[in-house]
C-alpha cells in the first residue's frame, strides 16, 4: 500500500493530458462490432471463387451475420475477442451456361478459440441434382479454402485497425502520429535472390560454419523506448503482441530452443537464451540468405529511470545484406513497435 499522501502512481490520472489509463494499467476496450460487420460484408459480397474456368461460383450476399468483436488492453496486453455466426449465399453454374444453382455457406462459430484452419465451414445447395452436386463439391473442395483466406484478411485487419491507439503512451510520451511514418518499400517482406558468396567468414561471428564460406559482418546498435523493460520484453516474446507490430500472424515459442517464424515465414530462428526482462539470444535468419546460414542476435535490456535502452548485437550477417538488415531492424521492428504501442516520442 502506498504511503499516505503519496498515492500509487498507477492511479494518478491528473498528470496525463487525457487524464485516463496511466501506464495502461486499467482495462480498456474498443467495440469492433460495427466495423467487423461492415468489413465482413465487404469482403464476401460478390466474392468470386477462382479456380476452374468451367465452373463459375461466387458469394452473392451476406445473408446473416450475428455476433460481436472487441479489442481489449489490460496492463499493456492486447487481447481480441470475437464470435460470429455468418451465413453467405452463393451461386454457380457449369460452363457459363444456364441453369444457375444457389446455396449457402455457413460459418457457425468464427471465434478466437479456433485456429483459421479449424474454422467449421459447411456448404449446402437449395436444389439437388447432378449439376448442383458438382457445384457443391467444388465449393467444398475449392471454395472453403478461399473463404478461409478472406476470413484471414478480416482477422489481420481487425488486429491492425484496433491495435492503433489502444495502448496509450505513458506519462511524458508525446503522441505518436502514424501519418509521420514513411512507407517502407523494401525489407523483410520483399523477396530477393542472394547469390552465393565465397570470401572468408567473420572469426568473431559466433555462428558455426555450414560448408559455405561467407563474407559476414557484425551489426551493433542501441535503441531507446519509453517503457519499462518488462513491457518491451513482452512485446518481443509474446505471439499476440509480436503479431501486432509485424502486422501478420507470428509463431513465437519463447523458451530455450523454441522457434519463431515472423513476416509470413521470411524471418525464422530459435531462442538460445532468455533472461526475463533482461536478455534475449536468438539464432536468426532471413529466408533468402544462403541455405542453412544463421546469424546470432543478442538483445540486452537496460532499465533506466524513465525509459529502457535496448542494446543489440547481431553477428554473422552476410556483408551484402548489412545495410538492408540494419535498415529493416529500424523500420520493421523498432519504429513499428513505437507506433503500435506508444513506446517512443518520435520515429526516425
Amino acid at each position: 500500500m502506498a504511503k499516505w499522501g503519496e498515492g500509487d502512481p498507477r492511479w494518478i490520472v491528473e498528470e496525463r493530458p487525457d487524464a485516463t489509463n496511466v501506464n495502461n494499467w486499467h482495462w480498456t476496450e474498443k467495440n469492433a462490432t460495427p466495423w467487423s460487420k461492415e468489413r465482413i460484408t465487404t469482403l464476401f459480397k460478390n466474392f468470386a471463387i477462382n479456380h476452374d474456368s468451367k465452373v463459375k461460383c461466387s458469394v452473392i450476399e451476406v445473408d446473416k451475420i450475428e455476433g460481436e468483436a472487441t479489442a481489449n488492453n489490460r496492463k499493456g496486453k492486447l487481447i481480441f475477442f470475437y464470435e460470429w455466426n455468418v451465413v453467405l449465399k452463393w451461386q454457380g453454374c457449369l460452363d457459363e451456361v444456364e441453369p444457375t444453382y444457389t446455396g449457402k455457406v455457413t460459418i457457425p462459430n468464427l471465434s478466437e478459440e479456433n485456429d483459421l484452419d479449424d474454422i467449421d465451414i459447411t456448404i449446402s445447395i437449395d436444389e439437388s441434382c447432378d449439376d448442383s452436386e458438382r457445384l457443391k463439391q467444388f465449393m467444398y473442395n475449392i471454395g472453403r479454402s478461399q473463404i478461409r483466406s478472406q476470413i484471414g484478411v478480416y482477422l489481420r485487419e481487425l488486429r491492425d485497425e484496433f491495435s492503433k491507439g489502444l495502448i496509450l503512451p505513458k506519462k511524458g510520451d508525446a503522441t505518436v502520429k502514424p501519418d509521420g511514418v514513411s512507407n517502407i518499400t523494401s525489407g523483410f517482406n520483399k523477396k530477393v535472390n542472394l547469390q552465393p558468396m565465397n570470401s572468408g567468414a567473420d572469426k568473431n561471428s559466433g555462428v558455426p560454419s555450414v560448408g559455405c564460406k561467407l563474407d559476414v559482418k557484425t551489426i551493433t546498435f542501441s535503441e531507446t523506448f519509453q517503457c519499462q523493460a518488462k513491457d518491451l520484453f513482452d512485446v518481443l516474446t509474446k505471439p499476440e503482441l509480436v503479431s501486432v507490430f509485424t502486422h501478420s500472424q507470428a509463431k513465437v515459442d519463447a523458451s530455450r530452443g523454441g522457434e519463431f517464424v515472423l513476416f509470413d515465414g521470411n524471418l525464422s530462428g530459435k531462442f538460445q537464451e532468455l533472461v526475463t526482462n533482461e536478455k534475449i539470444v536468438q539464432t536468426w535468419r532471413y529466408k533468402q540468405w544462403p541455405s542453412g546460414h544463421y546469424s546470432q542476435v543478442t538483445m540486452n535490456f537496460i532499465q533506466k529511470e524513465d525509459h529502457t535502452v535496448l542494446n543489440v548485437t547481431q553477428t554473422g550477417v552476410p556483408a551484402n545484406e548489412y545495410d538492408n538488415t540494419l535498415r529493416n531492424w529500424k523500420g520493421y521492428y523498432w519504429n513499428s513497435i513505437k507506433q503500435a504501442f506508444g513506446f517512443g516520442s518520435f520515429l526516425m
